[in-house]
């Protein structure tokens, strides 16, 4: 059993800011957990805009706090995204979320992310692996 909260995590390796400037994550559960996804709070600072594709993973996120439009490159379809929204990248759609307030999220990840990530010019994270245990 583990046992974590997200005051633990601070300032160590799993709190992960964005090279962007637009975004700081507290990553929960890693793949290192081996449970085969991983948890986050991840927090988008108002005023800024992040544009991601999710290449090769599947992300689920609650907004907790704050406002963000998200806007599907896609299909060109923006939605509101507050409090209790939830918004599943199933289909690995390229997408921008514009914060409209700082935007507080819980994000689950398949497959699981390593906590070195961060998004490439492409929005993309690399799928990165923890080695095999011996």
């Amino acid at each position: 059993m583990i046992v974590r909260s997200f005051k633990d995590i601070e300032g160590t390796d799993r709190h992960v800011r964005a090279a962007s400037g637009t975004w700081e994550s507290k990553r929960i559960v890693l793949a290192r957990e081996r449970v085969g996804f991983s948890l986050h709070e991840t927090i988008l600072y108002a005023g800024t805009e992040t544009a991601m594709w999710y290449a090769n993973h599947i992300e689920a996120v609650v907004c907790v706090e704050g406002a963000a439009e998200l806007t599907d490159h896609e299909t060109g379809t923006t939605h509101s995204i507050t409090p209790g929204t939830m918004y599943l990248l199933d289909g690995h759609e390229r997408h921008t979320l514009r914060a409209l307030e700082d935007f507080r999220c819980l994000c689950v990840f398949n497959p699981p992310v390593t906590g070195r990530e961060d998004h490439d010019e492409n929005g993309v994270y690399p799928l990165l692996t923890e080695p095999e245990e011996v």
